[in-house]
């Protein structure tokens, strides 16, 4: 009946509540600067633990601060992680050698001819085959394609190394 109980409170010791989770730790483990980043101390924070699965209301607590103002913190958080990742998407599409414009209303099964033509022009290899490259498009133009329809304006980019982007 003794081993019983050892194992009860083994298991006990075994469940995450993300009280041994340590912020800084995280933060320092993944190389967050401050002074670099696009997010607040506090932000990468609440993302870092949010990302380990702690629930809002848990780091309030650990904060002491309300779960509404996490919920305002991680909103904002990801945010600037969207508009960091739009900059970054657009610094890259005016540096790519090639920029081909997707109309609204083209047929995505369009779209191929138009990438491969651009490359070609632009001495640019790219390794997908049309189905993967139209895939590619689909997948990373979200809602701006249905079926396939292009409902959105697109630029699709390709890097020296024939990278595609899509925005």
């Amino acid at each position: 009946m003794v081993a019983d109980d050892a194992s009860s409170a083994n298991d006990a010791d075994d469940v995450d509540d993300g009280n041994d989770v340590d912020a800084a730790e995280l933060l320092a483990r993944a190389g967050f600067d401050a002074d670099a980043s696009v997010l607040t101390e506090r932000q990468a924070e609440v993302l870092a633990l949010r990302e380990r699965g702690l629930r809002q209301s848990d780091i309030a607590d650990r904060l002491g601060t309300s779960r509404a103002n996490v919920s305002s913190v991680e909103a904002s958080a990801r945010d600037n992680v969207e508009r960091a990742k739009e900059t970054v998407a657009f610094a890259e599409a005016l540096s790519a050698p090639v920029r081909v414009e997707i109309p609204e209303g083209t047929d995505l099964y369009d779209a191929p001819k138009r990438v491969y033509d651009a490359c070609d022009e632009a001495g640019v290899k790219v390794s997908q085959t049309a189905p993967d490259l139209m895939k590619t498009i689909g997948e990373r133009a979200g809602d701006a394609v249905y079926g396939r329809e292009v409902r959105e304006r697109l630029l699709v980019t390709v890097d020296a190394d024939g990278r595609i982007r899509v925005r």
